[in-house]
């Protein structure tokens, strides 16, 4: 069969490529990554799997008659920091499909 060797070896590189990808997902669970909002005054930081861990807000952030903003600046430092997240699993597992060429994609 013509071009049989081909697809053994893209197979190969396909297994390999997906253990490398897996061990590199693991390892993001570990790693983190902050959001921030308002000059610092609100810090997100998140999991490379995108799970908050910790919110930080200062105390002078705290206005009871401007509680908008406070919401505001949470959701704007979590954005920020899953996008973050985002970027590094893409930096992290987007080397090991760097130069994978596949027939038809």
């Amino acid at each position: 069969m013509r071009g049989g060797g081909n697809m053994q070896q893209m197979m190969k590189q396909m297994q390999k490529m997906q253990k490398k990808m897996g061990e590199e997902q693991e390892k993001l669970k570990d790693e983190k990554v902050q959001g921030t909002a308002g000059g610092g005054m609100v810090t997100v930081t998140v999991s490379g799997h995108k799970e908050i861990l910790d919110v930080e807000i200062k105390e002078e952030a705290v206005d009871p008659d401007d509680i908008e903003m406070l919401q505001d600046l949470v959701i704007a430092a979590t954005n920020e920091a899953l996008n973050k997240a985002d970027e590094l699993t893409q930096e992290r597992l987007g080397k090991h499909t760097q130069g994978l060429n596949i027939p038809g994609m």
